[in-house]
C-alpha cells in the first residue's frame, strides 16, 4: 500500500513540471511566429502578405501555431520601424507568454 502511495505522490509531483514543460514549449513556438513575422517587417513585407510570406518559408513550428500569425502581424506592424528592429519581440513574447 506504501508503494502505492509513494508512487501517486511522485506522479503527483511530476505534473507541474510537465505543464510547465507544455507551456515553455508553447511559448517557444510563439515566440518563434513572433520571430518570423518581426522579420517580416523588417524584409518590409507589406501587412496583407505576411502570412503567406511566413508561410512559404516552410516554418519549423507545429500547423496549429499559423493561426497566432494573424494575431501578432498588427501587434508588430503598428510598431514603428525602429521599435521592431530594436527590440527582441521575440523574447518580450516569450517571457510575457510563460508569465501568464
Amino acid at each position: 500500500m506504501l508503494r502505492f502511495v509513494l508512487v501517486g505522490a511522485i506522479a503527483l509531483t511530476a505534473l507541474p513540471a510537465v505543464a510547465q514543460s507544455e507551456k515553455e514549449v508553447s511559448c517557444g513556438y510563439q515566440a518563434e511566429v513572433v520571430a518570423a513575422v518581426r522579420q517580416a517587417r523588417l524584409d518590409r513585407v507589406k501587412e496583407a502578405k505576411v502570412q503567406e510570406t511566413v508561410l512559404a518559408g516552410d516554418p519549423a513550428w507545429p500547423a496549429k501555431f499559423n493561426n497566432a500569425i494573424p494575431l501578432v502581424t498588427p501587434w508588430i506592424y503598428e510598431m514603428p520601424r525602429k521599435d521592431v528592429r530594436d527590440n527582441d519581440l521575440a523574447e518580450v513574447w516569450k517571457e510575457a507568454c510563460l508569465a501568464q
